[in-house]
C-alpha cells in the first residue's frame, strides 16, 4: 500500500534492528511522501546490508531544517545522514560541514541532470546525493475551468489566474478557487512567495546587496497575493504548507494549486487522489508584461555530516536510496507514477515513465526553464530562484515569511509587513558586513 504524506508531529523515531554488530546509522528527513515511502522501504535496504541497522527521525520541514542546522553548525554528530535542500549543500560543502561523496562506476553520476548535479557540487566534488528535484508549475481542475468558462493559456499570466480562481471559488461548495502556501518559512510560504515576487519583477536585494521591499514590484506581489488569498483561497490559509494543501487538493477543495512539481504523482494517482482523472498542468505564472516565470529548482538531497561516526554505511544506504535501482524498486512496487522524480535523465527518457506520469513533460519543462544563476530581470548578485544563496538568508527568509504569514493570518498590513521587512534586512546585512 502506497503512504501518502501525513503530519509525523515533532518527531518520528523508528528503528530497524538488524543484527547486534550492526553499524547503526540514524537518518533525519522531511514528513514529505517520497521521503515516507522510503523509510518504508528499509527493510529492503536490510536484506541487502543486514550488517546496517537503520534509525529514521521523521520531522516536519521547518522543524528539519532547525535541527539539522543547530546540529550541524554544533558538530553535535546526533546525524549520519541529513534530508537537506540545495540551498544548504553548497553553502555547508565550503564550510566542511560535508563529506564529499564517491560512488561506484554503476551508479552513474552523469546520468543526473545536470541543473541538479551543478547545485550540489564544490570545487568539483558532489556533497549531495539528490533523492528527488523539482520545480514549479500550475496544477488545476480542468471540471472547474471549464465551469467557469474558461480556457487554460499556453502561457498563464498571474491576472488570468487570479481570475479563474475567484470564478472557479464555491463556498457553499467547499471550493477555493486557489491553493497556495501561507505557512511561515523561507522554505515554506516563501519558496511560493518569492518566486512569485521574481515573476513580477521584484528581487531581494539590488546589485550593492540594498534589501528592496520598499520598491512597488513588491508591493504589488504581496498585495496580490494577500487579496488573492482572501478572495479565493482556504480558511486558515496561514498554517498551510506542502502537504496541507496536498491534501486539500486531493480531496477535491481546490480549483487550482501552484507548487512543486514533485506534486504531480500525488494529485495524478486514483488511488490518492478523488480528482485524478480531472486535472492537468501549466507552466508557472508570470505577470502581464514581465519575460520570467519565476518557477524555482529545488532538490531533496541526502548527505553526510562530518560529525558521523558511521560515514562509509551512511554512503551505502545514500547510493541504494539514490541510484537508478531504487527508481525500479519503486516502480515496481508501486508503479512508475510513483518514483522520486526530477534527478535523472534517464528518467525522462524511459517511455514507461512517460506514460504513466501525465504530468513528466510539464515538469521537465519547468526544470529546464529555471535558472536559478537570473533569479530575477533586475541584475542582482546572488543566485538562488525562490532563495538567495548566502548563509544569512536562512534566518532573513524565515523573519520575512512570518511577516508575510501575518498578512495572510489578518494580522498585520502589506505595508507593515514591508516596511518591517526592510528595515529588518537593512540591519541583519549590515550587521553581516554586506554593501560595505
Amino acid at each position: 500500500m502506497r503512504l501518502t504524506p501525513i503530519l509525523m508531529g515533532a518527531a518520528s523515531a523508528l528503528a530497524f534492528t538488524v543484527s547486534a554488530n550492526a553499524a547503526a546509522i540514524t537518518i533525519a528527513t522531511v514528513n514529505n511522501g517520497d521521503m515516507i515511502r522510503m523509510q518504508g522501504l528499509t527493510s529492503e535496504f536490510n536484506a541487502a546490508h543486514p550488517d546496517i541497522e537503520v534509525n529514521w527521525v521523521t520531522l516536519e520541514e521547518n522543524i528539519l531544517r532547525e535541527r539539522v542546522t543547530t546540529d550541524i553548525a554544533t558538530g553535535g554528530g546526533q546525524y549520519d545522514i541529513l534530508t537537506i535542500g540545495n540551498y544548504e549543500v553548497p553553502i555547508w560543502g565550503k564550510q566542511g560541514w560535508l563529506l564529499p561523496l564517491e560512488f561506484s562506476a554503476d551508479y552513474d553520476v552523469d546520468d543526473m541532470l545536470p541543473a541538479i548535479r551543478g547545485g550540489l557540487t564544490v570545487d568539483d566534488k558532489l556533497y549531495g546525493a539528490p533523492f528527488y528535484g523539482e520545480s514549479a508549475f500550475l496544477m488545476y481542475r480542468t471540471d472547474l475551468l471549464e465551469k467557469a468558462g474558461l480556457t487554460m493559456p499556453d502561457d498563464p499570466t498571474w491576472e488570468f489566474v487570479g481570475d479563474a480562481a475567484r470564478k472557479m471559488t464555491d463556498r457553499s461548495a467547499g471550493i477555493n478557487g486557489i491553493c497556495l502556501r501561507g505557512k511561515a518559512g523561507w522554505g515554506e510560504n516563501m519558496a511560493l512567495v518569492a518566486s512569485m515576487a521574481n515573476s513580477f519583477g521584484a528581487s531581494w536585494f539590488d546589485e550593492t546587496w540594498t534589501p528592496q521591499f520598499d520598491q512597488p514590484e513588491w508591493k504589488e506581489t504581496l498585495q496580490f497575493y494577500a487579496d488573492l488569498m482572501k478572495d479565493a483561497g482556504p480558511q486558515g490559509a496561514s498554517s498551510n504548507g506542502f502537504n496541507e494543501n496536498l491534501t486539500l487538493f486531493q480531496q477535491g477543495k481546490c480549483g487550482m494549486w501552484i507548487d512543486a512539481t514533485s506534486a504531480g504523482s500525488f494529485v495524478s494517482d486514483p488511488k490518492q487522489s478523488t480528482v485524478a482523472d480531472k486535472v492537468a498542468f501549466a507552466i508557472y505564472p508570470h505577470k502581464d508584461g514581465v519575460d520570467n516565470h519565476g518557477n524555482w529548482l529545488w532538490s531533496w538531497n541526502l548527505a553526510i555530516p562530518t560529525s558521523s561516526k558511521n560515514a562509509d554505511a551512511a554512503k551505502t544506504f545514500i547510493e541504494w536510496a539514490t541510484d537508478k535501482a531504487y527508481t525500479e524498486m519503486v516502480a515496481g512496487k508501486e508503479g512508475w507514477v510513483n518514483v522520486p522524480p526530477g534527478t535523472r535523465t534517464s528518467l525522462y527518457e524511459n517511455q514507461n515513465y512517460l506514460d504513466a506520469a501525465p504530468f513528466a513533460a510539464k515538469a521537465k519543462e519547468a526544470m529546464d526553464a529555471a535558472d536559478i544563476t537570473k533569479p530575477s530581470v533586475k541584475p542582482v548578485p546572488y543566485t538562488g530562484g525562490q532563495f538567495v544563496a548566502i548563509p544569512e538568508f536562512q534566518s532573513i527568509g524565515t523573519t520575512v515569511g512570518q511577516l508575510v504569514a501575518a498578512v495572510i493570518a489578518g494580522q498585520s498590513s502589506v505595508d507593515d509587513a514591508l516596511a518591517q521587512a526592510q528595515s529588518t534586512t537593512e540591519r541583519e546585512m549590515r550587521r553581516a558586513g554586506y554593501g560595505r
